[in-house]
């Protein structure tokens, strides 16, 4: 498969989905950070100063979802029916793993959602931390699954 972006004279354009059926898609992705003691207790205890950092983070991630269209450029704007932000805490790690799945029923799916709202959930505990640890560290962001489209369910063994 090649690249759906490009035009044939390599110019980025967005992909012209006007002739797929509508089918119902989701996608989950997550992402991991890590933080020091201090930050992952007061996490765990809800003593953070700004407030419940993962009930602001979770609202955050949904709202990133829904605005993935106006953060990168060739993403369709989609009409998200779900999104949902669960975090596990690793306390081995000081870490905490954020997982987003994402919804829809239409003619693209919503992998760059998924991979946004995990993106936006993170950096907003890294946000709302920051006073206590400047050098928390976010990564291991990827696709764990997706289903619906022409490429038909996808699950990454990574994860």
């Amino acid at each position: 498969m090649g690249l759906t972006h490009f035009d044939e004279n390599g110019k980025a354009v967005m992909v012209d989905v006007s002739e797929k059926a509508d089918t119902a898609r989701t996608a989950t992705a997550t992402g991991k950070i890590t933080v020091n003691h201090q930050v992952y207790q007061a996490i765990t205890e809800g003593t953070v100063e700004k407030g419940d950092v993962l009930g602001v983070a979770a609202t955050a991630g949904i709202m990133g979802a829904k605005r993935t269209s106006d953060l990168i450029p060739m993403c369709h704007i989609l009409p998200i029916t779900n999104c949902r932000i669960r975090f596990e805490m690793k306390p081995e790690e000081l870490a905490i793993q954020c997982f987003c799945t994402v919804k829809v029923t239409g003619k693209t799916g919503v992998e760059m959602e998924a991979l946004t709202g995990a993106s936006v959930a993170l950096l907003t505990i890294y946000d709302m931390c920051k006073a206590l640890d400047k050098f928390m560290q976010i990564g291991d962001i990827y696709l764990v699954s997706k289903t619906g489209g022409k490429s038909g369910d996808i699950h990454n063994e990574r994860a």
